[in-house]
């Protein structure tokens, strides 16, 4: 988002596409992580009644916040004032203006 900013994008159009390119590896790793917990979360057998909890506990941690990665942190991101905003209308005043003194 930042870099998008940087590029001269507006807030709202940075985020949209930040969010558009992180989408699919935030949900691919996700799932992937998920998935593998699966097995181990609906297993039977010796020590499974301490793994299983440990397995459905982390897959819905994950969920979460995968959640808060795609939904809250753009929010957030848009309320927010950022560090951003406030270096263009300097490096834009900067460029409009001459320099105070000449280099010796």
């Amino acid at each position: 988002m930042n870099q998008g900013r940087r590029a001269g994008l507006d807030k709202q159009t940075a985020i949209v596409r930040a969010a558009h390119l992180r989408l699919r590896p935030i949900l691919m790793t996700t799932l992937t992580s998920v998935l593998g917990l699966v097995p181990m979360g609906i297993s039977f057998g010796e020590g499974a009644e301490l793994r299983a909890p440990l397995a459905i506990t982390v897959a819905f941690g994950l969920a979460v916040a995968t959640g808060l990665t795609l939904i809250v942190i753009p929010a957030a991101y848009r309320l927010v004032p950022s560090r951003v905003e406030a270096e263009i209308p300097a490096a834009e005043s900067a460029a409009a203006s001459p320099p105070l003194a000449e280099p010796a």
